[in-house]
Formats: structure tokens, C-alpha cells, sequence
């Protein structure tokens, strides 16, 4: 039996200034699963996630969320519905203390003022490197921590479906790795699902179930990891 699909986009257009971006796109992810998605800068990419997240609109198509229409629908009735997402550049208030940052974030995610405090305990189990610049403000910390924060707010959510776009960016391979262990980990263990993009195509590969590649506003392959071992066929793509 296939594993049900929980997020999905179906014949998605979207664009700027009526130029087009994406194309006709199809996307699924399904439960329990990473799906990695990969492309060339400029294939469309963060749009697509933008749209499945309910930040911009698409021209066509629909987005479909647990098999219902929830294309329109704001990023915070997205998010209400179990859905993440870890911007690329990060996202964060650099004047605010991490300990701030989070207090916000369960303000701002509807957690019940009677389970903050255990939530926060429970994204520092997963991050507990976040213990150790909790009292400083994020502007001051290094681009691994910040997306240490980023990625740690998201989670506050519990959110069965977190969307990542490039987190990777700005960090050394060691510190993504450091980064991308606990996560995979985290969804091994509760069934999340997780769609990234990413640049570091060999360190997303390894925590992957499943990729598809965009170029120039479309999909053009799908497939497992282990086929892209071969450099050949990944510079094809590319």
C-alpha cells in the first residue's frame, strides 16, 4: 500500500510581474518521508515552496493539504494545519535573545500558555546546543546558530510537515551535518514528513528518501538518492 499523501501541489504556475517562474509543476510529498528537491539557482525552487506554504498565490493549479483545497489559505492557517517552514536567510529578529525568539514563537504558534514551557524543553532535547547562547540576541550569534534558532522555532509547532529552504546556506559541511542529525533523527522517530531544498546536494542526499529536480521552472527527473551517486547523471540534470 502507497504512503498516504499529506502535502501537494497539482499543476502549479506561478510568477512575478506576470513572467512566469514555475510551470505546471506536480509535487507530492508523502507521510513518513524527505524529499529532497534540487535545481540550479533560479529553477524555481523557493517559489514553489512560497506557494505550497501559502506565501504567494499561484496564476493555475491548486495545493493540496491532506487531500483538501487549501490553495489562498494564509501561512498561518497553513501552519495551523501541522505545516513549517524555515525560510532561506533564516528569518530571525536579531535584537531578540533566543530565549525571546522562542517566547514569541509560542505566542504566535497558539500553544496554551500550560504547555509552553514543557514545548520549549522539548525542542532544546532535540537542540540542546541552543542551551548554550540561550540569553544572547541572534544577531550576534554565528549563521549555524541562527539556523539552529530558525529550525528550533519551527519545531516548537510539533508540525508533522516541515518545509526547509537552503539551510545549509552560509554554513561549513561539518555544521550542516551537526545540523541535519537531529532532524532526520527527530523524524524517524514521530513520522514527520520534510521537504528541502538545498544546495549540498551530497550531505541533503544522505538524510533523503526521495528527490525530484527542478530546472528552469519545471520538474524533470524523480528517483531514489543511490541513483544520483553517479556524477554523471547529476550533471545532466544540473
Amino acid at each position: 500500500m502507497s504512503a498516504k499523501v499529506y502535502l501537494e501541489g497539482r499543476g502549479l504556475s506561478v510568477g512575478y510581474g506576470g513572467r512566469p517562474v514555475i510551470e505546471d509543476i506536480a509535487i507530492s510529498l508523502r507521510e513518513n518521508e524527505v524529499l529532497c528537491l534540487l535545481g540550479h539557482n533560479g529553477a524555481g525552487k523557493s517559489t514553489l515552496l512560497k506557494t505550497l506554504f501559502g506565501l504567494l498565490a499561484p496564476a493555475k493549479g491548486q495545493v493540496l493539504l491532506d487531500g483538501q483545497d487549501v490553495t489562498g489559505l494564509s501561512p498561518r492557517a497553513i501552519a495551523a494545519r501541522g505545516v513549517a517552514m524555515v525560510p532561506e536567510g533564516r528569518g530571525i529578529f536579531p535584537s531578540l535573545t533566543v530565549d525571546e525568539i522562542f517566547r514569541l514563537g509560542t505566542w504566535a504558534g497558539d500553544i496554551p500558555k500550560s504547555e509552553r514551557h514543557e514545548r520549549v524543553d522539548w525542542v532544546l532535547g532535540i537542540l540542546p546546543m541552543l542551551r548554550e547562547f540561550w540569553t544572547r540576541r541572534a544577531g550576534t550569534l554565528s549563521g549555524g546558530q541562527q539556523q539552529m534558532v530558525s529550525i528550533g522555532r519551527a519545531l516548537l509547532s510539533k508540525p508533522r510537515i516541515l518545509i526547509l529552504d537552503e539551510p545549509s546556506i552560509g554554513l561549513a559541511p561539518k555544521l550542516f551535518q551537526d545540523l541535519l542529525r537531529p532532524i532526520r533523527a527527530l523524524q524517524q522517530e514521530t513520522g514527520m514528513s520534510i521537504l528541502i531544498v538545498e544546495q549540498n546536494v551530497r550531505e541533503a542526499l544522505k538524510i533523503s528518501d526521495r528527490v525530484e529536480v527542478m530546472k528552469s521552472g519545471r520538474m524533470i527527473w524523480e528517483g531514489r538518492p543511490d541513483a544520483l551517486s553517479d556524477d554523471k547523471l547529476l550533471m545532466e540534470l544540473y
